[in-house]
């Protein structure tokens, strides 16, 4: 078995807390990586080191996991976002993915952040018995703790059956981020939330996504945008009201109108 995470446009596949394998990757730039990382080209062994730094520094996919965080890594993050609306009580729960425990549900901003701040897309994973018995500890609810199954529609179907009832979502795609829209009714409100979507051919059924090095997620005419090298996007107004509860936490904010989007030359190269 193995854990396997896309990051920086390549899969990785980890098993035992050591990473085994690196695929090739089409990307050559981050701006991210390199701003926090110093990565200026990217290709397998700087990925592989990246990991590997991860699985030391916080424990990714391993029983040291750290799952608790109350500091942000980026200002407008998809966990960062979702930490501050938890925080202000503007959603109820959150339904994220996590290494070592796979589809999870929880209201504590601060396990959210723990559990997603430093993960990339994770694609599978296996269960790790002391990681899921620290998710537990700190108010989450592992979806299948026997297999870790990653599957955020029936995550939302049970985040309602446990009574939340606004609830965000994290997704990779338009056909679940649909599927998952289909549960919502006048007392459910279900905020999806778009990550990892690179080479996504269609922006679809989404209240905010995250423009990764996606082409077409900056063809998108949005509501609100956050950043010009890697954009975060509000495409309704519920996803405008939620990366607006992230401003409340932050200083030295400037908002002005401007024709969105707004990108910079610095952009992740190439746009897949």
């Amino acid at each position: 078995m193995y854990h396997i995470m896309e990051a920086l446009g390549a899969r990785v596949y980890i098993k035992d807390g050591k990473v085994v394998k690196v695929e090739d990757t089409k990307l050559e730039y981050c701006p991210i990586y390199d701003k926090h990382r110093g990565i200026k080209k990217i290709d397998k062994d700087k990925i592989r080191e990246n990991i590997e730094f991860r699985i030391k520094e916080f424990g990714l996919f391993t029983k040291n996991r750290k799952v608790i965080e109350d500091k942000y890594i980026v200002p407008f993050g998809a966990s960062e976002i979702l930490m501050s609306a938890l925080k202000h009580k503007a959603l109820d729960c959150a339904v994220v993915v996590a290494d070592c425990a796979g589809t999870v549900i929880t209201s504590n901003p601060y396990l959210v952040q723990g559990l997603c701040g430093r993960i990339s897309g994770i694609i599978k994973t296996y269960p790790i018995k002391e990681v899921i018995e620290r998710i537990e500890k700190h108010g989450g609810y592992v979806l299948n703790k026997d297999t870790a199954e990653i599957n955020q529609f029936e995550g939302v179907k049970k985040a309602i059956e446990l009574g939340y009832k606004r609830i965000a979502v994290t997704v990779t795609n338009s056909k679940d981020a649909k599927k998952i829209k289909s549960l919502e009714n006048g007392d459910i409100k279900i905020l999806t939330f778009g990550v990892h979507l690179i080479n996504i051919d269609k922006i679809e059924h989404f209240d905010i996504i995250t423009a990764c090095a996606s082409k077409k997620t900056r063809e998108v005419k949005p509501k609100l945008q956050i950043g010009k090298t890697i954009p975060i996007f509000a495409l309704t107004d519920f996803g405008k009201n939620i990366i607006l509860e992230r401003v409340k936490d932050l200083d030295n904010v400037l908002i002005t109108l401007e024709k969105l989007p707004v990108l910079s030359e610095n952009q992740p190269k190439p746009l897949l």
